[in-house]
């Protein structure tokens, strides 16, 4: 039964189709059902998002993570086209990662906060189950690092697997904010 929402969740993510029997589900699915999507937050839920602190924390993490993550990829590609600069590389990667750990931690409180749940508050479901994949992979290349697992390359292109891995969470977030920044307005 669970599994059956799980499945059934994941279709209705990506389901684009008027017509649902072509994609395993039982009833039609609405061509404009975008557009009829519940919004992001309550009144109730705003009102909670613009009183936490949290909300400020979010957005002064958000764009120094990203800020260190271009400096880190740069920081990467040198040393993998020079074999020069691996510990800036392998710092910045490190920097980054626990960025990443700082932004899920207050994160997590934020998101309970505003709606109740520390994780997978289903406005925020599927980037909560992408960002834990963005997680396992930053936390496998300090695995490699510390514990020796590969050669540097192996653990320059894990890094940069986590990389790819954040960038489409980012634009998960960015996506799913702009589209409730549009539907506030719409409103």
């Amino acid at each position: 039964m669970l599994s059956n929402q799980v499945l059934d969740r994941l279709i209705n993510a990506v389901d684009s189709c008027p017509y649902g029997m072509a994609s395993g589900r039982k009833h039609k699915h609405a061509p404009g059902a975008a557009s009829t999507r519940p919004p992001l937050y309550t009144a109730e839920e705003k009102a909670r998002r613009d009183a936490t602190p949290w909300t400020l924390v979010q957005g002064i993490l958000a764009p120094v993570q990203f800020l260190v993550f271009m400096v880190s990829v740069g920081l990467v590609i040198r040393y993998l086209g020079s074999g020069e600069g691996l510990a800036w590389a392998e710092g910045s990667i490190v920097l980054k990662t626990l960025l990443l750990y700082t932004i899920m931690i207050t994160g997590c409180i934020w998101e309970h906060e505003v709606y109740g749940k520390y994780l997978f508050a289903p406005a925020f479901f599927w980037e909560d189950v992408f960002s834990m994949l963005v997680l396992a992979l930053h936390t496998a290349y300090l695995g490699a690092l510390f514990a020796g697992w590969g050669d540097t390359h192996f653990q320059m292109w894990l890094a940069l697997a986590a990389y790819a891995a954040y960038v489409i969470n980012a634009t998960q977030f960015v996506l799913k904010l702009r589209a409730a920044r549009l539907q506030a307005e719409g409103a």
